[in-house]
């Protein structure tokens, strides 16, 4: 259980409780202005104000929230002195938070520097808009398992100690991944850039197979646990389409959530860490490709339309979601005793996503109307090479 915060300061509290009671529970169009005044003009309160913002994200990790995932809604829906005050109130409650796994560590690194500027009145305003979206927070389905075994787990679905068998290897085989997505990303050729990717795919499925071996023999097995991902707008409904690409590709299921912009996505770590890596690398590709094609579709005298980038990020999310599958299932071959380990890792996945999400509804894509666009994302999709290829020195 998460700890509330630093201490209660002797300063008087009836600045803040006036000043919280006017702006996060009354509606008038003058309440926010009115409790920025209060807080603005009593200095004495500032340390009153930390601590229960402190506390404000203390409930978030209760109610399922992670740093990122308060980060990622606090930029959808804020601004960017709400981002670095939520940074700010996040390492605070970090130092009386219990121990968390490497996931929710690599969160807290990534978050961003640098205090909310601006006068007193301006940084209460701020204070007052951001406790007003913690308060009304949803909440979310936890990514630790509920009474599991083995000790204590984070909530990234790690033990606590932040080591994994994942993480052990990912010196070798990870690295060499993050290598080729890189020059995939960085090359100007898209036949280059969609080989490259089926590459790593490729071993990423041959990483995972050697975990999937090892956990079988060892006398603990392993757990599928989850994290989330950020599907962020525009055309954020064929982004999810990609994603569950690549997270079914990788021995992986997705689940997304249309409102808050992301979708949780359950499996082992190793093919948890393989989806993160691939997808981002896939849509930066994406993106690119897409604009060489509309820079063609100018030439010929067409204007940009939205239809045409969401056909495209359809078609390519679509094809791309094959030509994964295809490569990750060849180095599965026939080997008889992989099938099964396979199989048992697939049934463990598929209960912790029943048990994580029992009600789930599909959604069908909207938008998906342009010829041309379509056309030119299962291209740019298509080019890639997915066959069995010699293995890298």
């Amino acid at each position: 259980m998460s700890n509330a915060g630093p201490p209660r300061t002797p300063d008087d509290l009836g600045t803040v409780d006036r000043a919280f009671r006017t702006a996060l529970y009354d509606s008038a169009d003058t309440a926010l202005d009115t409790a920025a005044s209060l807080l603005a003009a009593d200095p004495a309160a500032d340390a009153e104000v930390r601590r229960r913002g402190a506390e404000f994200v203390a409930g978030a990790w209760r109610r399922g929230w992670q740093p990122a995932d308060l980060v990622r809604v606090v930029r959808r829906e804020l601004g960017d002195p709400h981002l670095r005050l939520a940074a700010e109130l996040i390492r605070v409650q970090a130092a009386y938070d219990r121990p968390r796994g490497p996931r929710w560590t690599a969160q807290l690194d990534g978050l961003p520097a640098g205090p909310a500027a601006g006068d007193r009145f301006s940084r209460a305003t701020t204070v007052l808009e951001l406790y007003r979206l913690l308060l009304r927070l949803p909440d979310l389905e936890p990514l630790d398992e509920p009474g599991g075994s083995g000790g204590s787990r984070g909530s990234d679905g790690s033990d606590g100690s932040g080591a994994s068998g994942g993480a052990r290897s990912e010196s070798r085989a990870l690295a060499r991944i993050r290598a080729l997505l890189a020059k995939a990303e960085a090359t100007g050729y898209p036949e280059e850039a969609e080989a490259l990717s089926a590459k790593a795919q490729e071993l990423m499925a041959r990483h995972s197979i050697d975990e999937a071996l090892l956990a079988s023999r060892a006398p603990a097995p392993d757990a599928p646990g989850a994290c989330r991902i950020g599907v962020e707008a525009p055309y954020e409904q064929a982004k999810a389409v990609l994603l569950d690409a690549v997270a079914a590709a990788n021995h992986c299921r997705a689940v997304w959530n249309e409102a808050l912009g992301f979708s949780t996505v359950v499996g082992f770590e190793t093919d948890l860490t393989a989806v993160e890596l691939l997808y981002t690398s896939l849509l930066v590709q994406a993106e690119t490709a897409m604009t060489r094609a509309e820079a063609a579709q100018r030439k010929g005298g067409r204007k940009r339309t939205k239809t045409f980038r969401q056909s495209f990020l359809a078609a390519y999310a679509h094809r791309a979601g094959t030509r994964l599958r295809a490569a990750a299932e060849a180095p599965v071959g026939e080997d008889r005793e992989l099938l099964p380990v396979l199989a048992s890792r697939e049934v463990a996945v598929t209960g912790r996503l029943e048990r994580m999400f029992p009600e789930t509804t599909t959604t069908r894509l909207r938008g998906v109307s342009d010829e041309a666009g379509w056309t030119e994302g299962v291209r740019a999709a298509d080019r890639a090479r997915v066959g069995r290829r010699r293995p890298l020195p």
